[in-house]
């Protein structure tokens, strides 16, 4: 039995469904498009060592801002920095790849309670990313953060991860009971608490200081912060996965006003 023949309507239906599911969403070229301008800003941080092999000591990420000569990160990426020894040079990693170069730097400020870092760079400035108002982030808004998971294992290469702010939740909860509390624990507990931003997404130790930022306008809401948060909110979690934090931009804005 013969098919009966196709309208004019249904062509033109069928030609339409074909077009749409062929094409790219909206929102990943635009993410596309904004992960092309990001990347110039966002650098390895580590140092150098002529005499160690190999010579770069790569730590985590870190991201331009400002006047282009500041680099943002978290303060324990560079924790082991501060007692650099003289022969050992601070710094970013600018590029990717086989391209990647070292640029020396000073850590010009830290802020251990939002654990953040400001690095400061001397000759031409780099592209630099522009922050955003953290204070209008809203639970279940999509984001995207760039950086280095796997550091220079493979050599430079950035790593864009999609995700959802699941929730904006203190950086620390009290205890149940008292057995459960620890020095670090405490010492938090006494300071005033903050919102961090909770995201839907796996990020790992080189993601730490990636900028979070909305994938269509690329403005950044805040830094990926993972060792340092999940220690006071997941202690009582042996493996967690999916879960990483981000500390809100403000943060970042004051340490940038603080130290111009």
């Amino acid at each position: 039995m013969k098919s009966p023949p196709l309208t004019f309507s249904a062509v033109l239906l069928s030609g339409l469904l074909l077009a749409v599911a062929g094409a790219p969403c909206r929102a990943d070229q635009a993410l596309a498009q904004v992960i092309a301008r990001v990347k110039p800003s966002v650098v390895g941080v580590g140092s150098l060592q002529a005499t160690r092999t190999p010579p770069m000591n790569f730590l985590g990420t870190g991201f331009v801002a400002g006047d282009g000569l500041s680099v943002l990160t978290c303060a324990h990426v560079v924790q082991k920095l501060l007692d650099a020894s003289p022969d050992e040079s601070i710094g970013i990693l600018t590029g990717q790849g086989e391209a990647a170069q070292f640029r020396p730097a000073r850590i010009q400020a830290v802020d251990t309670e939002h654990d953040l870092a400001l690095l400061r760079l001397a000759g031409a400035p780099l592209p630099a990313l522009a922050l955003g108002d953290a204070a209008t982030v809203r639970e279940g808004q999509a984001m995207a953060f760039t950086g280095f998971p796997l550091g220079t294992l493979l050599g430079l290469h950035h790593v864009t991860h999609r995700a959802t702010v699941s929730s904006l939740t203190p950086v620390v909860r009290p205890s149940a009971t008292a057995q459960r509390l620890d020095t670090r624990r405490l010492a938090q507990l006494q300071k005033a608490p903050y919102t961090v931003f909770q995201l839907d997404a796996t990020a790992y130790p080189g993601s730490s200081g990636s900028p979070l930022f909305d994938p269509e306008t690329g403005l950044v809401y805040g830094i990926v912060n993972m060792v340092y948060v999940k220690g006071l909110k997941e202690a009582a979690i042996t493996a967690p996965s999916g879960i990483t934090y981000a500390i809100p931009g403000s943060h970042m804005q004051a340490i940038l006003l603080k130290n111009k």
